[in-house]
């Protein structure tokens, strides 16, 4: 799967730069060293759609079209209507509490926690896992492959951290089969530590261990308000969590974001349309966001 990722994002790269005279599926097929006939096999196994359609879905202009259209209706709707807290319009699927100074200060004392890296439709990734929930998730480059290990030991210094692959297997395919099933904001619940187990099934919510500031976790609030298909600038954001000059403050929030795909930072782009920079690559931010216009329409 990884290595389908790896040709995939080579001809994504292709497309965006020559996307202006919408190269032909032999150009593209070329590029990538394949056939027409596989490439288009490929393609369609890994995207679910054709090439074409995908071109059309990846280019900017498609970009620039959500973000002119009222996409983020729905959080500006959950805010108008004083959802900002605990009863958002999302609540069936999300649940978020804030971690408290004590346990932050702990730094995962007396926590276990899973890790793993696994194959998946958009290349490498990383993924760990406490008995609470997810607590971080990373698209890992191959030249880089350490680096997500190192950031959850240096952000959970006490914590107990071993790698059992076979445990955050089934948490990897409980995360994409939500995800390419079409669930907004991949039906999860993003919680605060505490001892309570979580029980993982393929019709539950995924759970979410994560800490951060108020600010930060207000902003990944706000980008769980956006469904697939629905884009927001920097400055959405910021009007949605009542903060409307923090556009800046709010981009270096959505850095920071520890759990890729599931809290969607890919979803915000700048208000020009253009998409930005993204913390797990440029390439991969279109081929995410291409992936889900695709299946929305």
């Amino acid at each position: 799967m990884t290595q389908d990722y790896e040709r995939i994002s080579r001809a994504i790269d292709f497309i965006r730069q020559h996307v202006g005279h919408q190269p032909s599926l032999a150009e593209i097929a070329a590029h990538v060293h394949l056939s027409e006939y596989h490439f288009q096999r490929l393609f369609s196994r890994w995207a679910g759609i054709t090439p074409k359609r995908y071109l059309q879905a990846l280019t900017l202009e498609r970009a620039k079209q959500l973000l002119q259209q009222p996409s983020h209706s729905t959080l500006s709707a959950s805010y108008e209507l004083g959802l900002s807290s605990g009863s958002r319009l999302y609540d069936h699927f999300v649940q978020l509490e804030a971690v408290t100074p004590f346990e932050y200060r702990q730094q995962g004392l007396g926590i276990n926690i899973a890790y793993g890296y696994h194959s998946t439709p958009f290349g490498l990734a990383f993924i760990a896992q406490t008995a609470r929930g997810i607590c971080q998730f990373d698209f890992v480059d191959m030249q880089q492959i350490q680096s997500p290990l190192e950031r959850l030991k240096q952000s959970w210094s006490q914590a107990t951290i071993y790698e059992d692959a076979t445990q955050t297997a089934s948490l990897i395919d409980n995360l994409f089969s939500q995800y390419f099933a079409g669930s907004s904001a991949a039906a999860l619940n993003l919680t605060a530590p505490n001892t309570q187990a979580i029980h993982q099934a393929e019709s539950a919510p995924l759970s979410l261990w994560v800490k951060g500031t108020n600010f930060q976790l207000n902003v990944w609030r706000a980008l769980l308000n956006l469904p697939k298909g629905e884009v927001a600038s920097y400055g959405d954001i910021a009007k949605a969590i009542g903060k409307p000059k923090a556009s800046r403050a709010v981009g270096t929030a959505i850095g920071a974001n520890p759990v890729a795909l599931l809290i969607p930072c890919h979803r915000v782009l700048r208000q020009s349309g253009e998409l930005g920079g993204y913390r797990w690559g440029e390439t991969r931010k279109h081929a995410i966001l291409a992936r889900e216009a695709a299946y929305c329409e």
